[in-house]
């Protein structure tokens, strides 16, 4: 009797072990959703599609700001490019201001200036807290490395800045190596003077804390936009006892978009038809500067 009792219970536990395997075998419920998960990160508005093969599509940033009403811009304070046309510095004036404000009309809708920390420039487009960087940004490698590059619009180089009666002193890379400097923090004009070796460098906050610098004796020089050192240096100036002179690299300034950014297509698109119609020119002429080719 025990026998046929532990016999029963060994084939009860064989049929449950059977029963298991085989619902183990097959892990597909017929009632799971098939779609995408729901645990997706949120883009703005601004979506990265894949194709077929995951291979990225164009951020689509240019949709999200159509629906937004607005291009929220990157800059710095910067004369020419991007500067307060008045003391209670309400109201923005300069070439990327009003190159932008032509652009934004033609997508209709609104230009959105935001001063960001130039050496951020790259995260906060990451971040989203802006669209674009359109400030006499040079183009580098490094910028094409981390955002999507409009085509060049402006010819610059990196000058010497110095007082003007010390300037004429200093006509090659040699002859500044002893000097001080004061340079805006990640710019061109710094990376110019990490490649001559030149290490008594001070990082400031922009372009003018530079020039401010230079003019009140903290340091000997600086490196920056010729550019900005057309507008605010000499005679009639901001900085009347400052002059440029040595040419330590030349350089084209472009506009960066996240990467992969469907802004930048549009971007280009329009700055053809302003280049073919002079009025992107016109705004050049305004500030003395040199279009791209």
């Amino acid at each position: 009797m025990k026998k046929k009792t532990i016999a029963l219970i060994m084939a009860v536990l064989m049929v449950v072990l059977c029963f298991g395997l085989a619902a183990c075998g097959d892990n597909k419920d017929p009632n799971a959703d098939v779609g995408p998960s729901n645990d997706v990160e949120a883009t703005n508005g601004a979506e990265e599609s894949t194709d077929a093969n995951d291979e990225p599509k164009a951020v689509e940033d240019l949709a999200a700001i159509k629906a937004a009403g607005k291009m929220v811009i990157g800059i710095t304070i910067y004369e020419p490019m991007n500067y307060y046309a008045d003391e209670a510095k309400t109201e923005l004036t300069g070439f990327d201001t009003e190159f932008a404000e032509a652009v934004c009309e033609k997508l209709g809708v609104e230009p959105e200036f935001f001063i960001i920390e130039w050496t951020r420039k790259f995260q906060e487009l990451d971040a989203k807290t802006i669209d674009c960087v359109w400030n006499g940004m040079t183009i580098t490698d490094e910028a094409l490395a981390n955002s999507s590059v409009s085509d060049p619009y402006i010819k610059n180089a990196q000058v010497l800045v110095m007082k003007k009666d010390k300037i004429a002193d200093y006509t090659t890379a040699d002859s500044i190596k002893d000097l001080t400097f004061a340079v805006e923090a990640g710019s061109a004009g710094e990376s110019v003077l990490k490649d001559l070796g030149i290490e008594n460098v001070t990082g400031v906050l922009d372009q003018s804390k530079a020039l401010l610098e230079v003019s009140s004796g903290v340091a000997d020089a600086c490196v920056i936009d010729i550019t900005m050192a057309k507008s605010m240096t000499g005679e009639g100036t901001s900085y009347a006892n400052l002059a440029y002179g040595l040419e330590l690299s030349t350089e084209e300034y472009g506009i960066s978009c996240r990467e992969g950014s469907d802004l930048t297509a549009e971007i280009n698109k329009i700055m053809a038809e302003m280049k073919a119609d002079g009025s992107l020119q016109a705004i050049a002429d305004k500030y003395s500067l040199n279009l791209a080719d």
